[in-house]
Formats: C-alpha cells, sequence, structure tokens
C-alpha cells in the first residue's frame, strides 16, 4: 500500500477468550465488510498471544462511519459479551511510510 497522501491507521490490539464461538468467522465477515466501506485503504492482521489488526482509512470521517455501521456495531457488541477479555484501539495518522522487500 503505497500513498501518497497522508493517511489514518486504526490499530485494534486484543485478547480473546478460549473459546472460538464464531469468532474467526465474525472476524472474516467484518474484513470483507470493511473493505467495502467507503474510504477503506487496507487491512493487515497477525495472531499469536495478542491478536493485531490494522485497518487503514483516508479520512477520520470514514473511521467514525465504520464504527458505528450496523453489522460493525453487532460485531463489537458480541465482542465484549463473548470473544475478548481485553482490547485496546489506537488511531493514528501516518505522515509517511517506507518497506524493504528482498525478492
Amino acid at each position: 500500500m503505497e500513498l501518497n497522501n497522508p493517511y489514518y491507521a486504526v490499530i485494534f490490539t486484543s485478547i480473546t477468550t478460549e473459546e472460538d464461538k464464531g469468532y474467526l468467522e465474525m472476524a472474516h465477515q467484518m474484513e470483507s465488510l470493511a473493505k467495502s466501506q467507503t474510504g477503506f485503504l487496507g487491512f493487515e492482521s497477525a495472531k499469536a498471544q495478542m491478536g493485531i489488526s490494522v485497518s487503514y482509512w483516508d479520512s477520520l470521517g470514514a473511521i467514525a462511519d465504520w464504527k458505528m455501521q450496523a453489522d460493525h456495531l453487532f460485531a463489537q457488541k458480541k465482542g465484549r459479551e463473548e470473544w475478548y477479555k481485553w482490547y485496546k484501539v489506537r488511531i493514528c495518522l501516518v505522515e509517511r511510510e517506507y518497506e524493504f522487500g528482498n525478492g
């Protein structure tokens, strides 16, 4: 994802409960849904002891719209009730990026 203009990253770090109870299916649904939202730029995630998901957006307004999207609100509620022991959300302005690739 190489962009010339500053953009926003929403960093979601979490620790889940031991039971899946449909978590992975919902996570895939939310990723697909986010990709269809106006202002969405990209998504990356990793999971070991702590899950880290980063979504990229073109504006704070797009992030606010995503937070209030009906299906996403349902997933947030279910997450608090069933899937998460803990989570933190950070919203950051990305002013510059660079990367290295060897191959």
